[in-house]
């Protein structure tokens, strides 16, 4: 069977619009209550935690029905960061996470993401049998065996106390000054409590939600906010959040930005030197920075690439034993305390990494040149499929065949939306805008 309703991290769209509608999140509420549930015993319950999209709203009551329907015992954990779904799941013995949120994407758009029992995302096979009992005949409980819905008003605090025990310099961050922008998002109750707690001066950006500005001018996405914040306040250093808190950018003193790749590459170094990075690697996609893999290579460590989604690095990483992994857009995975991307907890180990050798930030978050690299995105009509294009084939044949020893191009369809991301690296900056741009125009026409 062809997924429809899964792409790379759960199922996402516009709200109200197929497939983020109430008739479907009933349906995925129960197929995947049916799923986890394997017996007719009460004792099943999953936990359901969201962002501050307005939509979140109806998807949480119709996915509530759903999964109850089937016999499940539901948690309303209401908003929490996606990783916290992660660790809740498991501490709090539950058979099956969902976590509603599309993330970095502008407040229409909405999702459903689900985390097994031991707290990681669910396989592709998983996730296609779910689908599979989308499109049949769902099973209901007996009347006696339906289940029951109750909010749960300590998730956050749970997670906050959590996320303080992975901090490893406890006590060393008196007087240091942080902006924490949580694009109006899920981490924005507990991102500034854990700061505060563990000592921080904390300046707080991005924390009146009003169900429509999420990810809107702040976040990960748009980190101009944070930067001005951090040299206005001349602040130490600023942790920059999406919109579900499983992405992190930084901001150093000058207000300069260090992606994923620059904080991966810390971390591998730092924890390389600690003899605390499994398999001698990192684990990372196909969209890092070659200067990545030349920084790793250099210090005799390895880059293991992956497709594009942070679950597939999940994938690799517990397939290889490795406990270091993650995104060029800032999903940092640190298995050793979580089984999703945290941005939260990226950024502790950012300020235990400045705490413990007495470094600004500016001199941490810049550990390798990048090789110049260009990334745009095309956005094509439902139904096109731009890439099976001839021209655009033959535009894809021509920009290889130019970098060919010079460089790398890749061209992929996005998990989430419809956009073909255009991306290559090569030294000859003016090479690298000609490439992009001639495959830019070929979608463009085929779209």
């Amino acid at each position: 069977m062809t997924r429809k309703l899964f792409g790379t991290d759960g199922v996402r769209g516009e709200a109200n619009t197929w497939p983020m509608t109430v008739d479907m999140a009933l349906k995925l509420g129960a197929a995947a209550g049916r799923y986890f549930r394997r017996d007719a015993g009460n004792g099943h319950r999953v936990v359901i935690g969201k962002d501050t999209r307005l939509s979140g709203y109806m998807l949480e009551n119709a996915l509530t029905a759903g999964l109850t329907s089937t016999g499940m015992n539901v948690l309303l954990l209401g908003p929490v960061p996606t990783p916290a779904i992660g660790y809740l799941t498991r501490s709090m013995r539950a058979d099956l996470g969902i976590m509603i949120s599309a993330s970095h994407n502008p407040a229409k758009d909405n999702g459903i993401k689900f985390f097994g029992p031991d707290g990681f995302k669910l396989s592709d096979e998983a996730e296609r049998e779910i689908e599979e009992m989308v499109a049949g005949e769902i099973r209901p409980a007996q009347p006696h065996n339906i289940g029951r819905a109750k909010r749960i008003d300590d998730g956050v605090g749970r997670y906050v106390e959590y996320a303080k025990t992975t901090f490893p310099a406890r006590g060393r961050l008196q007087g240091m000054k942080v902006v924490i922008d949580c694009a109006n998002g899920a981490a924005y109750k507990a991102a500034p409590e854990v700061l505060w707690e563990l000592g921080c001066e904390v300046i707080p950006v991005g924390v009146a939600p009003n169900g429509h500005n999420i990810n809107e001018k702040c976040g990960s996405t748009f980190t101009r906010t944070a930067s001005e914040a951090v040299v206005w306040h001349s602040a130490d250093f600023g942790i920059s959040l999406d919109g579900d808190a499983d992405r992190v950018m930084i901001i150093d003193e000058k207000g300069d930005v260090a992606d994923g790749d620059q904080i991966m590459a810390l971390f591998a170094s730092r924890w390389a030197e600690e003899g605390r990075l499994r398999g001698g690697a990192l684990v990372a996609t196909v969209m890092s920075n070659l200067g990545l893999e030349r920084f790793l290579d250099g210090k005799g460590l390895r880059l293991e690439r992956t497709q594009v989604g942070d679950r597939y690095v999940v994938e690799r990483m517990r397939e290889g034993g490795y406990n270091l992994g993650g995104e060029q857009s800032g999903h940092i995975v640190m298995t050793d305390y979580a089984t999703t991307g945290d941005g939260l907890m990226a950024g502790l180990q950012f300020l235990a990494a400045m705490a413990e050798t007495g470094k600004k930030a500016s001199e941490l978050a810049r550990q390798f040149e990048t090789v110049p690299q260009m990334l745009k995105n095309v956005r094509y009509a439902t139904g096109a499929e731009p890439l099976a294009a001839e021209s655009v084939k033959r535009a894809i044949a021509e920009a290889e065949a130019r970098l060919a020893g010079q460089g790398r191009l890749l061209i992929r369809k996005s998990g989430t939306e419809p956009l073909i991301r255009v991306m290559a690296e090569c030294g000859d900056r003016d090479m690298l805008g000609e490439v992009v741009d001639g495959i830019v125009a070929a979608v463009e026409a085929a779209a």
